[in-house]
């Protein structure tokens, strides 16, 4: 048998928080900025502290950066690339 292994995301990253970067790659590409928290909450359908502690996750796993207070000010810290497909 000759099986194709499937492809593998890059260490570091959950499925759930490589969704959330991906949504935040494809958001500020497509808007010239990054997305509000509200943005990905509509996205996702979740709510406001679901968003918010993803956001400080990602923040701290140094995944993205951001500057506290200030509106949109997500950055990715990780290689586009390296992102699954948006779902």
């Amino acid at each position: 048998m000759n099986q194709t292994a499937p492809p593998r995301k890059p260490a570091g990253f959950t499925d759930r928080q490589g969704q959330y970067l991906a949504f935040i790659h494809a958001y500020t590409k497509i808007n010239g900025r990054p997305p509000a928290e509200a943005d990905m909450r509509k996205y996702f359908r979740v709510t406001p502290p679901t968003v918010h502690q993803m956001v400080l996750n990602l923040h701290q796993a140094r995944l993205i950066e951001r500057i506290p207070g200030k509106a949109r000010s997500i950055r990715l810290l990780v290689d586009p690339e390296h992102l699954p497909e948006l779902k």
